[in-house]
């Protein structure tokens, strides 16, 4: 089967009150058990890439599920992909920023070797919420030099604002 791009959103289900009550939880795993929902999805994304006219070097993706479509999309574009991970989960030097989520502090790393300076970076992620975790990895970037060209989602929740928070162009495949 071949899907399109709306067929793809229709994949994403919602489970009310979860984790917690009051919250409503955008699930993306049914995309990846269909393999050509994938293909069509990740076709979407360098496609919308390709379109900003922006060179890119690198594809950075969040911990945990910009690992997902980050390898896949950097894979595509012909360019390296760079995890940003949780604090104390990288070996080597790292670079490091604290930020503050919609429950507490976080802390983010990346390898400094990741990205070089002058570097063209797209951040990719599954959720732009308020924008915490995508602004601490903007800053990552920044510290090691790096340029961030875009900030890439599946989701935007629109009613938080979390690209008010951010200094790249902001791309969403659905907003809800």
């Amino acid at each position: 089967m071949v899907y399109t791009i709306e067929q793809v959103k229709a994949l994403v289900r919602e489970f009310a009150d979860f984790p917690s009550k009051g919250i409503l939880f955008r699930d993306i795993f049914p995309i990846f058990r269909e393999p050509a929902a994938v293909e069509c999805l990740v076709s979407h994304f360098v496609e919308r890439i390709q379109a900003t006219g922006e060179q890119v070097d690198v594809v950075v993706g969040l911990d945990a599920r910009g690992f997902l479509l980050g390898p896949l999309i950097a894979l595509r574009l012909g360019v390296a992909f760079a995890p940003v991970r949780k604090g104390g989960k990288l070996p080597g030097s790292v670079a490091r920023v604290t930020y503050q989520k919609e429950y507490g502090e976080d802390v983010f790393e990346m390898q400094a070797d990741a990205v070089a300076k002058g570097q063209r970076v797209v951040i990719v992620d599954d959720l732009l919420a308020t924008g915490g975790s995508c602004g601490a990895a903007e800053e990552l970037v920044r510290k090691l030099e790096g340029v961030v060209v875009l900030d890439a989602f599946i989701i935007r929740l629109a009613g938080l604002e979390g690209e008010k928070r951010l200094r790249a162009p902001v791309y969403a495949l659905m907003e809800c």
